[in-house]
């Protein structure tokens, strides 16, 4: 099977810490999931390697792919390569090795650079111990960030590897590992064939002093191959469609979305709010941290509760402070403020089915997934014009004719505050807001696109 432009297809080795839904912490997980099973349609050959972290597969008798030994500190450590699969053509294989990924924690371990370390060298490895040779290894974050740089050496000195690429995606520059890892990620930008992130915007953010976390020079000189591709959702997922999602109570569509009226009022019910209808209802499934903007929905919130006739609804956890926060306003208006910590993925999609307003006022944001789901079901975000948020978010024009959100610029309470009340304002116009949760549920937020951008950049490395 060829390319869609009769291409030759690409073999691409997909690396990552964490890919749903075998392991999970973030955002990181869902693309890993999702996009090279998108590229696997496209025709192209695209395999997957992670750890198999505190050796679950294993325990679960998965099969063995293959097996071999990696030099590291002096000594070799036996890997064992379990295989399974993401979808029908994309494969998955799970580095597993007693020493380095015994513990069930994907990060925050006291010797996560020496686990992630020997990790890439397992995955330089694993190539020849399959015989077969990836056109690109596809790269994310500092976990897989030396990768670049062993490939390089093993083309000097390999014929097996000369002709490979490697790109590497940076999905959030603020993670950047424990304090020791500090130029694990300058490597893997300076020796990458490619760079890309997860947004245009943010591609062109990480390039200035206030974004780039101490690299935007070195990304700066890379800006020739530095590339920003929005993230996509897997639309073959129940988890990000209101008509077939068994999480929520009544099913709906663009064509038909009668039925949130229904999810609001279980959701107000399940969770103490008052059931009024004509009270706009904004909900937040995020964690609670600096990045997030979290203390301009807590500053607003008061007055858009007496002010506005607002209710909010919270699902996260993160910052002490923002919790307690919460959990006052919580009990100050019982009726409009509810607050849960943690994570219930049930009642993460009930809040996108039963909410008409999905905050996401973020200080930066690289991309983003929950606003893109929060469109699909009919949520209209409120956001600020940041990263992926600006690329992905059209504000709201007066009289709603045109639009998919309402989008402000500055971040401060005050700004964040307006556009709550814009927003509220513009709820009570039904028609013309139904008209607005249209537009954002007939969104494309597939990977179909992305993946292309994917595949050119991809052709780019290999060009050079």
């Amino acid at each position: 099977m060829t390319a869609p432009d009769n291409r030759p297809p690409l073999k691409i080795m997909y690396v990552s810490a964490e890919v749903s839904p075998f392991a999970k912490v973030g955002g990181l997980a869902d693309v890993a999931a999702s996009l090279p099973k998108a590229l696997a349609a496209m025709g192209h050959d695209a395999r997957v390697v992670t750890p198999d972290h505190g050796g679950r597969l294993a325990a679960a008798g998965a099969v063995v792919a293959t097996s071999f030994d990696v030099a590291f500190l002096g000594r070799d450590e036996r890997v064992v390569v379990l295989a399974g699969e993401l979808a029908p053509g994309a494969p998955v294989y799970f580095i597993g090795n007693a020493t380095y990924f015994s513990g069930e924690r994907v990060y925050g371990a006291p010797d996560d650079l020496l686990r992630y370390h020997f990790f890439c060298r397992a995955v330089l490895e694993l190539p020849k111990a399959l015989d077969w040779r990836p056109d690109v290894i596809n790269c994310n974050d500092w976990h897989t960030a030396l990768v670049p740089f062993g490939l390089r050496n093993r083309a000097w000195n390999d014929p097996f590897y000369q002709g490979a690429a490697s790109a590497l995606t940076i999905h959030n520059l603020g993670y950047r590992g424990p304090d020791d890892a500090s130029d694990v990620l300058s490597q893997g930008i300076y020796y990458a064939g490619v760079v890309n992130t997860v947004s245009p915007t943010y591609a062109r953010e990480i390039t200035t002093p206030e974004f780039g976390q101490g690299l935007h020079t070195l990304l700066q000189l890379r800006g020739d191959r530095l590339y920003g591709i929005v993230n996509g959702l897997d639309l073959d997922l129940d988890l990000f469609n209101p008509e077939p999602d068994p999480a929520i109570g009544a099913h709906y569509s663009a064509a038909a979305p009668g039925g949130k009226v229904a999810n609001k009022a279980a959701l107000q019910q399940s969770l103490g709010l008052k059931v009024n209808p004509a009270a706009p209802l904004a909900g937040m499934v995020s964690r609670l941290d600096y990045q997030k903007g979290v203390e301009l929905v807590l500053d607003s919130m008061e007055r858009a509760v007496t002010e506005l006739g607002m209710q909010f609804v919270v699902l996260g956890s993160g910052d002490p402070k923002y919790q307690q926060r919460l959990q006052e306003l919580a009990a100050r208006w019982p009726g409009s403020v509810h607050a849960e910590f943690g994570f219930a993925a049930a009642l993460a999609q009930q809040i996108y089915a039963g909410a008409d307003l999905f905050l996401m006022p973020s200080r930066y944001e690289p991309c983003g997934l929950g606003h893109l789901i929060s469109m699909r079901y009919g949520a209209v975000p409120v956001v600020r014009r940041t990263g992926g948020l600006a690329d992905t978010v059209q504000d709201a024009a007066p009289g709603l004719g045109s639009g998919t959100g309402f989008v402000f610029d500055d971040f401060e309470t005050e700004a964040m505050y307006a556009t709550l009340q814009r927003a509220a304002g513009a709820f009570k116009d039904r028609d013309h807001w139904m008209a607005l949760v249209r537009r954002g549920m007939e969104q494309d937020f597939s990977w179909g696109a992305p993946a292309q951008r994917y595949e050119e950049m991809y052709r780019v490395a290999l060009a050079n």
